[in-house]
């Protein structure tokens, strides 16, 4: 054991490798419902390795930072600025209230509580559950000009406070948007769901079933008097308003790539691509009986997320795209199986508005899908490749904007580099979305700069204030955890009611928009769970981007006002 922690000592960077694996095991053991998380139970299990007296490099801490904030940038940055469009503003507004409240709420509790700026950075990142202010509040402190033993009691007490008040402001804003919430909205929550569901998909059907069933294709022999000698477009056209495609045809034997004027014969063999409800119900009862034929079936198909980048289909619903004459050509034998927007999938309806930076994943013969795929965006193919130049120009353009200072009676204040950073990745975000040919991170690289950058840097800030965070707790603990409590429930009990009387949201997507105004996946799942649909998800992405962004920039301005 002592040459353990000698050696533990000597390389710290082990001792932060050891925290890292501990503290996502300790992230995930479920208690009940709830688990700690990645980020808490890292922390914890940092300050008790910290308890051995290491001490990690200050550089290490800033570098895995950097890396964070650009990645929660570059994540949000196509919502954030599609929600400064006019469409958007009423829950750019709601975010930006919530967010003032927030820090309002929490500033007023520090102040009535006697915290001193650390205190109050620490109980604002654990009761909005924003994380990255533990980074930008220790820039700020360091960059007061302190006296330095002043300066680092302070910084301690900042992983002290958010340990106490984080597990409330995760568990406890999830309980209130998904429990209270519909009682404070006074609807069923479930119900509500359906009715939005059923205005997205045109007042027909419940607005579920053609976003997840699967696309298939089956072949039939044309025994239907009415279709033989139709052409291709007049025989789909007839098959009520479903979207079922002729895909292929086998006549005499010869194999036949139909156009929309080829003419059908009775006795051909018709390839039909649909959803398989449709097929179900229309295939043998309009075409005829349904025959075993491979060779006929053996149509090269992909499915393929594409970025949305089209000006003429961005800002239109999914009806508006199918009623024109133009997009149905196009869209032939391409089918929507799902909208990703901001990591989110959305309830796919006639209703649904398409932005620009959505994932649209397309199904369809090979052929069909490229070609709609150069027409409307950018194909996003599976790849291991990150674009590292983008990556390390951008945290270092952000870097070097975020070191820009100002004096205000004799205080030097910047955005710090971090600040600068997150900036960098909203704006580096959203031209990837517009010009979607360089940039690109994959999704499983975005994690690693997300989860494991915070918790690289959540690791260290716990092992170094492992020997001042016991006696910081037993300081702070009742008090702090009063506060937080308070933080956290006010502004999201004052945002349900205000997303209800003032800004008059349908009560299906209410509770989305108050957990995206917060940033708390958790409780966005606890909703769309306790809702049965994703429909909330539609609220979500907005204000998630906004005050993604805010919150995090509030880790200044609460050090710089408490």
């Amino acid at each position: 054991m002592h040459w353990l922690v000698d050696t533990l000592r000597h390389y710290p960077e082990l001792a932060v490798f050891l925290t890292l694996g501990l503290g996502y095991w300790v992230g995930n053991l479920k208690f009940g419902g709830f688990s700690l998380g990645a980020v808490t139970g890292t922390l914890l299990m940092g300050v008790l390795v910290g308890q051995l007296g290491i001490t990690v490099s200050a550089d290490l801490k800033s570098v895995f930072f950097l890396l964070f904030l650009f990645a929660v940038g570059y994540g949000v940055g196509p919502q954030f600025f599609r929600g400064l469009k006019s469409d958007g503003l009423p829950q750019v507004l709601f975010a930006v209230i919530i967010c003032l409240i927030c820090l309002a709420v929490t500033w007023v509790a520090a102040r009535l509580a006697g915290f001193d700026s650390g205190t109050a950075a620490g109980l604002f990142a654990g009761s909005q559950t924003i994380s990255a202010v533990i980074g930008v509040g220790t820039d700020t402190i360091n960059n007061l000009g302190l006296d330095p033993a002043r300066a680092k009691a302070m910084i301690e007490h900042i992983p002290v406070a958010y340990a106490v008040t984080y597990i409330f402001g995760t568990a406890g804003t999830a309980w209130i948007l998904a429990s209270l919430g519909p009682k404070l909205l006074g609807v069923n929550l479930p119900e509500a769901c359906r009715a939005y569901e059923k205005k997205l998909s045109g007042g027909s059907g419940d607005g579920k079933v053609t976003a997840y069933r699967e696309v298939i294709a089956r072949s039939y022999r044309l025994k239907n008097p009415e279709l033989a000698g139709k052409t291709v477009a007049a025989a789909e056209a007839g098959f009520g308003g479903k979207r079922v495609q002729i895909e292929r045809i086998e006549r005499e034997g010869k194999l036949l790539e139909p156009e929309p004027s080829t003419v059908l014969a009775a006795g051909d063999i018709l390839a039909v691509a649909g959803r398989h409800p449709d097929l179900v119900e229309l295939g043998e009862k309009l075409i005829g009986p349904e025959v075993e034929d491979r060779e006929l079936l053996e149509v090269p198909v992909e499915g393929l997320e594409v970025v949305l980048t089209s000006k003429k289909a961005a800002g239109k619903t999914l009806a508006e795209l199918a009623a024109s004459e133009e997009v149905k050509r196009e869209f032939h034998g391409v089918f929507l199986r799902r909208v990703t927007r901001g990591g989110q999938e959305l309830p796919i309806g006639p209703g649904l508005k398409l932005d620009r930076g959505d994932r649209l994943r397309l199904v369809g013969a090979v052929k069909d899908v490229e070609r709609i795929a150069a027409k409307i965006g950018y194909p996003d193919r599976e790849s291991t490749q990150t674009d590292m130049v983008f990556v390390g120009l951008g945290i270092l353009l952000g870097g070097l904007f975020g070191a820009l200072a100002v004096r205000i009676g004799g205080i030097s204040l910047s955005l710090s580099t971090s600040g600068g950073a997150l900036i960098a990745g909203l704006v580096f975000g959203w031209l990837r979305s517009v010009h979607p040919t360089f940039g690109r991170i994959p999704a499983p690289s975005l994690w690693m700069m997300n989860s494991v950058g915070l918790t690289m840097f959540i690791a260290a800030v716990g092992i170094d204030s492992g020997p001042s965070f016991v006696a910081g707790f037993k300081e702070l603990g009742l008090a702090l955890f009063i506060a937080g409590v308070a933080a956290t429930s006010i502004p999201m009990i004052v945002g349900v009611l205000l997303g209800r009387f003032v800004f008059k949201f349908d009560p299906a997507i209410n509770l989305g928009v108050n957990a995206g105004a917060r940033v708390t996946t958790a409780a966005l799942g606890a909703i769309t769970e306790a809702a049965g649909s994703q429909v909330p998800a539609l609220g979500y992405t907005v204000p998630y981007a906004i005050s993604n962004t805010l919150l995090i920039i509030w880790g200044i301005v609460i050090v710089l006002i408490t």
